[in-house]
C-alpha cells in the first residue's frame, strides 16, 4: 500500500487523508504512548505535516510537556475518544498519525521501537529492528 491511504475514528466522526508516503511506523513504549494506547507501545506513522488533512469532523486536543520540554498535543475524536494524531512541537514539520485509525495499517512493517527503557516488563518487542532506550535523537 502506498500513498494516499485515509483513516477514522471508531463512531466515523472524523475522517482524514494523507497523500504523501510515511516517514517512518514506530511503536513508542513511552509511559505517554501507554496511556493512550491501554497499555502496550502505541503505534505511529510518520508524515509530512501538509500531507495530512481532516476532511470530516473535528478533533479535540489534549497538550502535555514532552521530554524535550517542547509540548505534544495528542488529538482524539470528541465523540468516542479514538486516540488520532498527535502534534509534537520539537518537530514541526509532522504528524504522528496513530495506525490503528488507518482504514487499512496491514501494510506496515515497524521501522524502530523507542523508549525501551519505559516498556512493561510483559511488552512485545517487535524483533529486527532498531531499539531506542528513549527517542532517537
Amino acid at each position: 500500500m502506498t500513498a494516499p491511504f485515509s483513516g477514522g475514528c471508531l463512531c466515523g466522526a472524523v475522517r482524514y487523508e494523507v497523500s504523501a508516503e510515511p516517514v517512518a511506523f514506530a511503536l513508542c513504549h513511552c509511559r505517554d504512548c501507554q496511556y493512550v494506547s491501554g497499555g502496550e507501545p502505541a503505534s505511529v506513522v510518520v508524515v509530512p505535516r501538509d500531507a495530512l488533512k481532516v476532511t470530516k469532523g473535528e478533533t479535540k486536543g489534549y497538550t502535555k510537556q514532552g521530554d524535550s520540554g517542547k509540548t505534544v498535543t495528542r488529538h482524539f475524536c470528541a465523540n468516542c475518544g479514538t486516540p488520532m494524531f498527535s502534534d509534537v512541537e520539537a518537530n514541526p514539520g509532522i504528524w504522528v498519525v496513530k495506525a490503528g485509525t488507518m482504514d487499512d495499517p496491514s501494510w506496515l512493517k515497524p521501522g524502530v521501537v523507542v523508549y525501551t527503557d519505559s516498556a512493561q516488563p510483559w511488552a512485545h518487542m517487535a524483533e529486527g529492528v532498531p531499539h531506542f532506550a528513549k527517542s532517537m535523537g
